[in-house]
């Protein structure tokens, strides 16, 4: 069951390596440029990559991004072994 587990979260991890750094790099981008910097223009700049409006996925790459986060919480956290039943007798 853990071999099945890791190899789908290998998978969801290889599928969203450039979309969740995107998405990080453009999010701190937009925090330095908008509040630190006041270049109104560039924090949108940042804004509309890190939806990708710029290529009108702005309804899609959310939901995406957010579903695979999901999968890779829940393929991460069953292969800790933290929800194993353990057997009489385990401490």
């Amino acid at each position: 069951m853990s071999r099945t587990f890791r190899r789908y979260h290998r998978q969801i991890a290889i599928a969203l390596c450039l979309p969740l750094f995107l998405s990080a790099i453009t999010g701190i981008g937009y925090t330095i440029a908008n509040e630190w910097l006041k270049q109104a223009d560039l924090a949108g700049l940042f804004l509309s990559i890190h939806t990708l409006e710029i290529f009108h996925l702005e309804a899609i790459y959310p939901l995406f991004n957010g579903l695979g986060l999901l999968g890779l919480l829940i393929t991460g956290i069953t292969m800790t072994g933290l929800f194993r039943q353990r057997k009489i007798g385990d401490s």
